[in-house]
């Protein structure tokens, strides 16, 4: 028998095992999981045990096919080696749970499957094919707190608190002003900020305020360069206009100052 532990009950209050390509009836392990699904492990230890002592019948549901009736109940049958078997998983699952740190006296089946394995052949020249069943539990413990607690961040809380308490703060400082002019409100905004000194997270948020979006810079450097070209543009201008009086002026053509007097 070869037993594992499910990854995903590596965090919680859970705990599970399998068992593989165990050599008894799928039959009766489907019954037996049918009748200790959703049930103590204490009780579904009790129970087995009592099945292999034949105390107790396990009642079948599903397989009753030339089956006899049992005392209490319908149909029914003690299927000593596969209740062995599963006793075997339910104490390895006992195990698991302790070894992760859950309360053993509290467990419950939530999970409790049977699977057909594949059959291997026998040897030899009547070939038979023999019994072989996957096994797999998964138990809870009972009274886990189950839901998870929705908290804030710790920076959201303190910037949220520096925003109420400047809140507050600035309202009777603005009212003030409006009541006793221009200095009175300078010395309120003086004695605000020497009552309350602005935090980190305030300075940064001014800072963040105070530089100019993407869209602002992209227009402040159109409006610059088409002063740059509009400037380059005058000076080229005025340089041809130079140039084109000095080579009159070597030609001759232009008149002196006497002459235009």
């Amino acid at each position: 028998m070869a037993t594992t532990t499910n990854s995903k009950t590596e965090t919680g209050h859970l705990a599970a095992a399998k068992a593989l390509n165990l050599p008894v009836s799928t039959k009766h392990c489907i019954e037996i999981c049918r009748t200790l699904r959703f049930k103590d492990v204490s009780y579904a230890k009790q129970f087995l045990q009592e099945v292999v002592e034949l105390k107790r019948a396990v009642p079948f549901k599903r397989f009753v096919m030339n089956m006899g009736h049992k005392k209490g109940m319908s149909t029914g049958r003690s299927p000593v080696k596969a209740a062995s078997e599963i006793l075997k998983l339910l104490k390895s699952v006992e195990s698991n749970a302790h070894f992760k740190g859950l309360n053993t006296g509290s467990l419950k089946i939530t999970k409790f499957v049977a699977n057909r394995a594949p059959i291997p052949m026998g040897g030899g020249r009547h070939r038979t094919g023999t019994k072989r069943t996957h096994l797999e539990v998964e138990v809870k413990e009972r009274g886990a707190a189950a839901k998870k607690k929705v908290a804030e961040p710790v920076a959201e809380k303190k910037e949220h608190k520096v925003k109420e308490t400047s809140v507050k703060h600035e309202q009777p400082t603005t009212a003030h002003a409006h009541d006793h002019g221009h200095d009175h409100a300078s010395h309120a905004h003086s004695t605000h900020t020497e009552h309350a000194p602005a935090t980190p997270a305030v300075k940064a948020k001014a800072a963040a305020a105070e530089e100019p979006s993407s869209s602002e810079l992209l227009r402040r450097a159109q409006q610059k360069a088409a002063e740059l070209n509009r400037m380059q543009k005058e000076r080229k201008d005025t340089e041809q206009v130079s140039n084109l009086y000095e080579e009159l002026q070597k030609k001759g053509s232009l008149r002196s100052a006497g002459v235009r007097k």
